[in-house]
């Protein structure tokens, strides 16, 4: 199978949102994002009626009072809180008195109201509280520029799990990495090793110990539509918590890591706003376990500036991190289990078409042949090469797996068990 640093990229599909890196350059020029100045006005559409009666004792002295058509939005805002109060027996608000002598009422002239109960378990609230002090930001100079991201404290002695593109330039040259805890200390950090081709990578801080760590949780349980948290620095903006659900699970996403270079993951796909900085970042479940680190976005902009969150966010899935981690800290390179193929990444056939079969590897063990195309690996659906690829990374070393397989000139397919090779 060829790796994914051949340089090789994918045709483009200019009707999908562009991949990009949710790393923060700061030499990028990028704005925050929002207009602070822009206003929505709230529509007051509805129409509400007085009914009016007349107390048939009133004496002749005493003048009606006019009907009025509607009330405007004011008695429309006084008529809920009247309600919310009567219905739920406290409130934030209190109404005023309608008679025509009553005194105003006015939150100015009143204490303001204590919210200090602690923030229920499993809320986001929650999640910040027991995350944040084990997520630092990143910042990489360099000669010729820097760059900056996010990352998470796997060990109490300082290794943080981030992203290659992160610390890309501190692998290739001399640089200067320094950390910023959640409490605001600020530490050197040394590079200790990255992956091009999986987008990982691992940094030590120097000089600490007895830090909070996040523990991993088990990504193959998660499940579409499950809350999840993200947090980062975007933008520089250190401690920056977002949340949304896991949209989609097992999608794979190539983007370009320069120099002709380029990363495939297996990713899980969320709505939680990711933007640049994100990147190297913890995406946690409800428990506050690490079942993701923020890696790429989707943009509608061309070029290497990110539009910013579009609600398309891609994490790589804790398993996976986890076991390249542990590769990089124990022997400062990673590995993937193969198939054995190499395999058309712009073909345009449904599935992956295999162009050729390593001597000897898992797949010419199996069987396979070129000019086979590749449609199932167990129960996922492969529709591309990258499915293929990615898919076949998510599994371990040395595990068995099934194909489903059918000539490129046939529709008659055959299923095929191939063992991956182990490291």
């Amino acid at each position: 199978m060829n790796s994914p640093d051949n340089g090789e990229n994918t045709p483009q599909q200019p009707q999908r949102p562009q991949a990009g890196y949710p790393y923060g350059n700061p030499n990028s020029g990028q704005q925050p994002y929002g207009n602070g100045n822009s206003q929505q006005t709230p529509s007051s559409s509805q129409s509400f009626w007085n009914q009016s009666s007349q107390d048939p004792q009133m004496s002749n002295q005493q003048q009606p009072v006019k009907e009025k058509k509607g009330f405007g939005a004011g008695s429309v805002i006084a008529i809920a809180l009247v309600t919310s109060l009567v219905a739920g027996g406290v409130s934030g608000y209190v109404a005023g008195n309608a008679t025509k002598d009553a005194q105003a009422y006015s939150s100015l002239e009143n204490p303001s109201v204590s919210s200090s109960e602690p923030a229920p378990a499993g809320s986001v609230e929650s999640v910040a509280e027991q995350v944040l002090p084990a997520v630092v930001s990143i910042q990489i100079s360099t000669m010729s520029g820097g760059a900056e991201g996010s990352g998470s404290i796997i060990s109490s002695d300082g290794l943080v799990l981030t992203n290659h593109h992160v610390v890309s330039e501190a692998a290739s040259g001399p640089s200067e990495i320094q950390v910023t805890l959640n409490n605001g200390e600020k530490h050197n950090a040394q590079y200790i090793a990255s992956d091009v081709n999986t987008d990982i990578a691992v940094i030590k801080i120097d000089g600490v110990s007895n830090l909070p760590v996040l523990n991993f949780g088990d990504s193959n349980e998660l499940h579409v539509g499950q809350e999840v948290v993200a947090v980062g620095s975007p933008l520089g903006l250190s401690a920056t918590v977002t949340s949304g659900i896991v949209s989609a699970l097992d999608r794979p996403v190539r983007a370009s890591q320069g120099g002709g270079e380029s990363s495939l993951i297996d990713a899980i796909q969320t709505d939680a706003a990711i933007n640049p900085g994100n990147s190297g970042g913890p995406l946690v479940d409800m428990n506050g376990n690490l079942i993701g680190m923020n890696s790429v976005i989707a943009s509608l902009s061309s070029g290497e500036q990110s539009s910013g969150s579009i609600g398309l966010g891609f994490a790589i899935p804790s398993n996976f991190a986890k076991r390249v981690a542990d590769q990089l800290v124990e022997t400062g390179e990673a590995k993937q289990p193969m198939l054995g193929v190499q395999v058309d990444v712009q073909s345009q056939e449904d599935g992956a078409l295999i162009m050729g079969v390593e001597s000897g590897g898992p797949a010419d063990q199996a069987g396979l042949g070129e000019g086979d195309i590749v449609t199932k690996l167990n129960d996922r659906t492969i529709q591309s090469a990258d499915d293929l690829i990615a898919a076949a990374r998510s599994h371990q070393f040395g595990e068995t797996v099934t194909l489903e397989v059918h000539p490129r000139n046939s529709e008659e397919s055959r299923a095929v068990d191939v063992t991956l090779s182990s490291e």
